[in-house]
């Protein structure tokens, strides 16, 4: 596997990582589309301590009880994200990396709340939630 490397937009925090990346998804949560203000966002898994912060330190916030963003405070680059459920991965933001196409999506989650505009009609899965609640169907 080669390092996957990325960070934000102003290049005040930057990462690196050398797992595989899991759970390529591209997320249509209500959740998700606000904190990106974008329709819908690309995300990869790798084990949290396999993710390394190699230039500053990003910014936290709880955007739920369970869930905690990371962000840069400087430009506010959406960059990762963390669920009390399963603290032994991280989800990283595809599209911060150097080379987004090195984690592309394989499926779409959370379906059921697209914004209707949002074609879904690459060939991947949709879920119309999470994996772990049943099998793609039609959205």
């Amino acid at each position: 596997m080669m390092t996957l490397t990325g960070g934000c937009t102003c290049g005040a925090v930057r990462y690196e990582t050398d797992a595989a990346p899991f759970h390529r998804t591209l997320c249509h949560c209500v959740d998700c589309r606000r904190a990106a203000g974008a329709p819908a966002v690309a995300w990869f898994s790798v084990p949290a301590d396999a993710l390394r912060w190699v230039r500053g330190t990003p910014g936290l916030r709880r955007s739920s009880p369970q869930v905690e963003r990371s962000f840069c405070a400087a430009c506010g680059t959406p960059l990762g994200y963390r669920n009390d459920a399963w603290p032994a991965e991280i989800d990283v933001t595809t599209c911060s990396l150097d080379d987004p196409e090195a984690a592309a999506p394989r499926d779409h989650t959370f379906a059921f709340q697209r914004v209707s505009w949002m074609r879904v009609d690459d060939g991947m899965p949709v879920y119309p939630r999470s994996r772990g609640e049943g099998m793609p169907g039609p959205v």
